[in-house]
């Protein structure tokens, strides 16, 4: 909601009214594209009047009667090179959108820039939007994409670490959590686990929180915001933990479908990008190997099928997969079964629509088709996806893995040693091998003996890892 006012030059945008969209030129950052591109796909933002979208440091042409929609972090460069483009006079009216709030300072640097370049009448309005975070899902967000292992659980926890960086990480994530709660409209009640970095974070942001309700006009929770609730009794509760408290289930092998896609596939902003296998057929002898070829695929909540099924365990998913294209063929063949009765099947859609007179039924039939396609599209989308899921599993025998380590956590009877797992060669990666190994070592209540963890180091070496991780658990634990 708040993206669409903001495309609508931060006016909420009227459901009934039957004109055009004004039409203009989104520009943004790669901030800004990781923050609209989860949300709003081409085709939305081309209803909304937006015929381009560029990123800011690309090279634009003028487009001189037309407005342009800004939104960017106002980071020095990119304030830079929004002065530049209002001495280029590159577009009718300028719409400045900060995803974070900007300092006086660098809106002097606009405002001056503007005056010389004689744009002042051009800047149409200049926003703070508090945009800056990630929405993947209608539950659930992330702090950022770009540079995200600057404010990761390495960064925080790394021993080298300088206040000076420190200060930055909590700065940003502060910045993030502080966003979210303006566009939610609320104030929420922070609880936090006492002396970590989660303390420091909520230390910072209650600050800030207090700092913006002291000065009632210029509140951001008061007035017009979007959830028009303001100071309501429901307020949220933001729990803030961390990561420490829980090591072992980042570590763990997952077993649902969404987890397992994150964990094995190239996952990024609701996007899989899959490598495409070749299949068997064998080259000639000394010719080029077949590219492989790259596809990407949407996985958001208009998938009704991704909705549903994320969630499953991936055997029941497999299975839904199969169901689904059962039900399809059966309805293709009946659009065909109609097409024949009627002596019409090598014909063009356009005959059909002639002849729809004749038969309700194929009227319907015909009628179902964008939904036929659209259903075989996701069938088609997750076919893919699950079978690359699925030579993982079998390849690195991760249903194996997720037992065990399903038993470990709980404490249950392990049928299997340990080093058996960890020395066999044909179960999974050195990767696989650590991580079940340091969730085994965080999850007992004893670590194991100088003897055995030898023992264990050996297997593992053998294996192929890294032991910079087991050294690092050691020492934390």
């Amino acid at each position: 909601v708040a993206l669409k006012r903001m495309l609508n030059f931060n006016v909420p945008p009227v459901k009934n009214s039957t004109g055009e969209p004004v039409w203009k030129v989104l520009i943004y950052d790669r901030f800004g594209q990781d923050i609209i591109s989860p949300l709003l796909s081409v085709k939305e933002l081309r209803d909304m009047g937006i015929t381009l979208h560029l990123l800011l440091h690309s090279d634009r042409d003028a487009i001189p009667d037309v407005p342009a929609v800004y939104f960017v972090m106002p980071t020095e460069e990119n304030i830079d090179r929004m002065c530049q483009d209002l001495r280029n006079q590159l577009y009718e009216s300028y719409y400045l959108n900060f995803i974070s709030a900007i300092s006086r300072s660098r809106l002097e640097d606009i405002a001056n820039a503007a005056i010389g370049a004689n744009a002042v009448t051009q800047v149409a309005k200049v926003f703070d939007q508090y945009l800056n975070f990630i929405t993947l899902e209608d539950d659930m967000f992330v702090l950022c994409n770009q540079n995200k292992e600057l404010v990761s659980y390495r960064a925080i926890n790394r021993p080298d670490i300088t206040d000076t960086e420190m200060e930055t990480i909590m700065d940003t994530i502060v910045d993030s959590l502080f966003c979210f709660f303006v566009t939610l409209g609320a104030i929420p009640i922070i609880r936090c686990s006492r002396g970590t970095a989660a303390e420091m974070v909520a230390v910072k942001l209650d600050k800030k929180l207090r700092e913006n309700l002291r000065d009632a006009r210029n509140s951001l929770f008061t007035g017009d915001t979007l959830g028009a609730g303001q100071f309501s009794f429901q307020r949220p509760l933001l729990v803030l933990v961390d990561r420490n408290i829980d090591l072992a289930t980042p570590l763990h092998h997952t077993w649902t479908y969404q987890a397992l896609v994150h964990d094995v596939l190239d996952f990024h902003l609701n996007r899989v990008n899959l490598e495409e296998s070749t299949g068997m057929e064998s080259s000639p002898a000394g010719a080029r190997p077949k590219k492989k070829n790259k596809k990407s695929y949407d996985l958001t909540t208009f998938d009704k099928f991704w909705q549903k099924h994320k969630g499953s365990p991936f055997p029941e998913v497999a299975e839904s997969v199969q169901q689904e294209l059962e039900s399809y063929r059966a309805q293709e063949d009946e659009v065909k079964r109609l097409k024949s009765i009627m002596g019409i099947e090598g014909e063009d859609e356009g005959a059909i629509s002639m002849l729809s007179d004749n038969t309700a039924k194929l009227t319907s039939a015909v009628s179902s088709l964008p939904e036929l396609l659209e259903k075989k599209r996701l069938i088609d989308l997750h076919t893919n996806v699950a079978t690359a899921v699925l030579e993982h599993i079998k390849s690195r025998k991760l249903d194996v893995y997720f037992e065990y380590e399903e038993k470990i956590m709980s404490k249950s009877t392990l049928d299997k040693s340990l080093l058996d797992m960890i020395s066999d060669p044909d179960a999974g990666t050195p990767e696989d091998k650590m991580r079940l190994f340091l969730i085994y070592y965080i999850s007992s209540a004893q670590a194991p003996s100088e003897i055995d963890l030898e023992q264990y180091k050996k297997a593992l070496t053998d294996a192929g890892c890294n032991l910079a991780p087991l050294n690092y658990i050691k020492q934390w634990k």
